[in-house]
């Protein structure tokens, strides 16, 4: 799970390019969480989150604040999530996760995405299915950390799998557990590097080469939108 988890993010990334990029859409994450909440993380548990990833992402804290001030702004955008769901080339099944402030804006966008670049767009719930979303937390081993005995403390919080590769530790659960998981961390004063939900293939599907470059065409075309959060595709 761990080293397909990264080229995942690292396809991603690669397609996103650079943070000019990237940053909007942690900021946007982060307007999400605190415009659902309060604008203090320290009460605010998805704001804590969102701002952890942007952290990860090494985005300056100056974005990081102007964020939440701007969430906090009589003028600020109301943002809603909305996921999108279709079939790229060669069958490949994609769910897209969106945040905006204008629904029939992004769905004339993501429904071009797919038409023009052989692609179509499924009913919302048909391919959801296909997905298993999981709760994925990262953070590096201590000298003193026993993965072992760390398992069976995470174990009643809902800890599915466990995993450590170059000082780096991998922890799954579904992602209802998210919340537990966190808490948990945050009782065994565990910093996380990462805290994410994921949505991942259960039934993976191998492309060719010439097949996934074309599919990438696609997923470039979609990720590089302002509104989209997260692109996932069961491509193995």
């Amino acid at each position: 799970m761990g080293r397909a988890f990264e080229y995942r993010k690292a396809a991603k990334m690669k397609r996103w390019g650079n943070m000019s990029r990237v940053f909007p859409k942690l900021a946007r994450a982060i307007e999400v969480a605190a415009k659902a909440g309060v604008p203090d993380p320290e009460m605010n548990s998805a704001l804590r989150t969102a701002i952890l990833n942007a952290k990860a992402e090494n985005m300056p804290k100056t974005n990081i604040d102007a964020a939440i001030k701007r969430a906090s702004g009589k003028d600020s955008a109301n943002f809603s999530e909305v996921n999108f769901e279709g079939k790229g080339p060669h069958g490949v099944l994609i769910f897209v996760e969106t945040a905006t402030d204008n629904n029939t804006r992004t769905v004339a966008n993501v429904k071009m995405y797919f038409n023009k670049n052989g692609g179509s767009m499924a009913p919302t719930g048909s391919l959801e299915f296909f997905f298993d979303r999981k709760a994925i937390f990262e953070f590096n081993k201590t000298e003193d950390m026993s993965i072992e005995e760390l398992e069976l403390e995470l174990i009643d919080a809902g800890l599915e799998e466990i995993e450590e590769e170059d000082g780096v530790v991998l922890v799954t659960a579904d992602y209802k557990d998210f919340g537990t998981l966190n808490k948990a961390f945050e009782d065994m004063g565990i910093e996380l590097t990462k805290a994410k939900l994921e949505r991942i293939s259960n039934n993976p599907q191998e492309f060719t080469e010439e097949q996934q470059e074309e599919i990438g065409k696609l997923l470039e075309k979609i990720e590089d939108d302002d509104d989209v959060q997260a692109v996932y595709t069961n491509i193995a």
